[in-house]
């Protein structure tokens, strides 16, 4: 353990082995498990790694620009910190870490319905509008509610979760016994967060409350985990369409983006609804396993809608190089979530926002190294080889 601890963190996987030593485990593996057998997980970093950029020489490349513009607002590079769930509790109010940090490299930030700390809080400590990611919740009264609350607050990108009607199976949290109140769960996270000191008195005591801020007067104290699941598995709406997606529509006057689209035809479906925007996302291989990668899925979603809306995605990206590999398939940007919080966890907001400045230069050498100056120049022919 001494050696993780003394590392001097580089890349997003430094950052992960960080966050394993700082973590109770039940914690750790929440953020880094995913769905079933994970293959899909795997996947999701694999297939980046298959796909190869052509290197150009000789180009003038004196005057690199990584920046952009996402949902209708400009960013210093094509990456938005992604909605994590319960990010409060992976270090010392996360959320509010997390949206001063995108506030300080100018990318934007997504609050999670299920964050911790609440839409009022992100809105003191933040400089700029951020967005909000929300499910479909079965009480309409409820997400009415919370897309005012967003609206007061400045939210102008509304990150609508179209892929979990209901939960996904997450092994090691079964394994973990996170969300069970069984005598033997309990006794074996206490021993975790015994492990943990630092974490305690960190998060566990000076990052308090631990509520759903968003929604805490309608759901348990996070601590009680098996209640929350409770809640959850009540809440998540197997019964939503694309006409709930119309009804959303109307409500929510700023931009839209729909996030957990994998197919051409849900994309089409994206377009027909009047989405601003949509996001090609398994979400981080967290709910269903053996479906496709996300980037593999990116290039004919791109291809069928990528005129008529904005096309982002997510999973797998652990790196500058995956930035510029996404956008050269057709995403206007990428979202992050395990990087962030690992990064956030493992190393607070200086260690954030190093891994940040680490993706920039990154991309920049990509950018360097295959000729091209500008985000915008970016293109399918700048690959070498895909294996789709």
């Amino acid at each position: 353990m001494g050696k993780t601890l003394n590392i001097h963190p580089a890349t997003t996987l430094d950052y992960r082995r960080l966050a394993e030593a700082r973590l109770p485990r039940f914690l750790f593996d929440y953020i880094d498990g995913g769905a079933n057998d994970e293959r899909t997980l795997a996947s999701n970093v694999d297939d980046f790694s298959r796909i190869l950029i052509k290197q150009r020489v000789l180009t003038n490349v004196d005057h690199l620009d990584t920046s952009t513009t996402i949902a209708g607002a400009p960013a210093d590079m094509p990456v938005v910190l992604a909605p994590v769930g319960m990010a409060g509790l992976f270090g010392r109010r996360g959320e509010v870490q997390g949206v001063r940090v995108a506030n300080a490299k100018n990318i934007p930030f997504t609050l999670s319905t299920v964050g911790i700390c609440p839409l009022e809080e992100i809105k003191a400590a933040s400089a700029q509008p951020f967005w909000f990611q929300l499910y479909m919740i079965r009480d309409r009264g409820v997400i009415r509610e919370l897309l005012e609350r967003a609206m007061a607050n400045g939210c102008t990108t509304l990150v609508f979760t179209v892929d979990l009607p209901m939960p996904g199976m997450r092994h090691r949290d079964t394994r973990n016994g996170m969300l069970s109140n069984a005598l033997k769960a309990k006794l074996g996270k206490a021993w975790q967060l015994g492990t943990r000191p630092g974490w305690i008195w960190d998060v566990g005591v000076n990052g308090k409350p631990h509520s759903f801020g968003s929604l805490a007067h309608l759901v348990p104290d996070p601590t009680d985990l098996a209640a929350y699941r409770v809640w959850i598995d009540k809440q998540f709406d197997t019964t939503v369409t694309w006409k709930d997606i119309e009804w959303l529509r109307g409500i929510w006057k700023g931009r839209l983006l729909l996030k957990g689209i994998q197919e051409v035809e849900d994309a089409q479906g994206a377009v027909e609804v009047g989405a601003d925007g949509l996001i090609v996302s398994n979400h981080g291989a967290r709910q269903l396993d053996s479906v496709a990668s996300s980037i593999s899925k990116l290039p004919a979603i791109a291809d069928a809608v990528g005129d008529k809306l904005e096309v982002l995605m997510d999973g797998g990206v652990r790196s500058g190089l995956d930035v510029y590999k996404a956008v050269a398939l057709g995403a206007r940007a990428v979202m992050i979530g395990r990087p962030w919080v690992w990064a956030m966890a493992g190393g607070g907001e200086q260690g954030l926002g190093d891994l940040l400045a680490t993706f920039k230069r990154e991309l920049e050498v990509a950018m360097a190294l295959s000729g091209v100056t500008r985000i915008a120049d970016i293109k399918r022919s700048n690959i070498d080889a895909m294996p789709w």
